[in-house]
């Protein structure tokens, strides 16, 4: 996600220093002229906004606070924005650690897939100050189609970890319906032809329609990734004495398919898991 994202900023001109855990996945923005730094705190002694987007909250942290993170390195007035999807607390806190530092800090987790990514059609879920997401809104535009101000810090975590449910547990329901539909007897295809485009399954539904039907799961989004975002849905869910036993559930879901050696592909490889392990003829 980030390289794409950083692409449409070099489409637009922007001269960009760049890191990476994995420096490899850096090459072709250095070959198309970002400038490579070797830790985050060189990055952030060279610029005035510094974006992130990370894995995990251990990750964000690291990059930010760790060694050689960057958050002590950037200068009193710049700018952080976060496009990690986190849960809401730890967000609260970073932005809090930056604000110790005299640094802004916006949240930003996106909405959307690789294919999202690479055309400049993410939607970004902002959170925080207003003045610094006006000063941030040009770059949101370079990557993405649409910009919605969530509220303050922890409300655009929050509303990405909303969709971010709805989507997996809507996958899972979706998985679990095609499983037993064959195991009574149905085929496949008359299945995704009555079921896809209807009113009980949600339309992203039908964009996994060649996944499902090939077994060829590529990942746009990892299912493991999905699985952590609805642990962050847990902590966010405790935090607020919310109880969430279906999206609980489905979390143990994912985390088997995880172990049954699915984490890499699409989300949508529920439906694998599910049809492998329910016995499904």
């Amino acid at each position: 996600m980030g390289s794409r994202m950083a692409a449409n900023l070099q489409k637009h001109g922007c001269p960009l220093i760049v890191h990476n855990r994995t420096p490899e996945k850096a090459g072709a923005l250095i070959q198309n002229g970002a400038t490579w730094a070797a830790t985050p705190a060189a990055v952030a002694e060279q610029v005035d906004v510094l974006f992130t987007i990370l894995a995990h909250p251990a990750a964000v942290r690291e990059t930010a606070l760790g060694p050689d993170g960057f958050l002590d390195h950037l200068s009193p007035g710049a700018l952080w924005v976060d496009c990690s999807t986190v849960n809401p607390s730890f967000s609260r806190t970073m932005a809090e650690a930056a604000q110790q530092r005299q640094v802004g800090f916006v949240e930003a987790p996106v909405g959307g897939s690789k294919g999202a990514a690479e055309s400049g059609a993410l939607m970004f879920i902002v959170g925080g100050e207003a003045d610094d997401i006006e000063t941030c809104r040009p770059w949101f535009e370079m990557m993405g189609s649409r910009v919605v101000h969530a509220g303050p810090h922890g409300m655009a975590t929050s509303l990405k970890l909303v969709l971010n449910h709805l989507l997996a547990t809507s996958m899972a329901a979706f998985a679990e319906g095609l499983t037993l539909g064959q195991a009574l007897g149905l085929p496949q295809e008359m299945l995704l032809n009555t079921l896809l485009g209807g009113p009980v399954v949600p339309p992203f539904v039908s964009m996994k329609r060649d996944k499902l039907e090939q077994g060829d799961y590529e990942a746009d989004f990892p299912l493991r990734w999905m699985q952590k975002d609805l642990q962050m849905t847990s902590i966010a869910a405790y935090e607020a004495g919310v109880a969430l036993p279906v999206s609980n559930v489905t979390k143990e879901i994912y985390q088997l398919a995880v172990r049954h050696g699915l984490g890499d592909e699409d989300f949508s490889a529920i439906y694998r898991f599910l049809h492998e392990t329910a016995g499904a003829a």
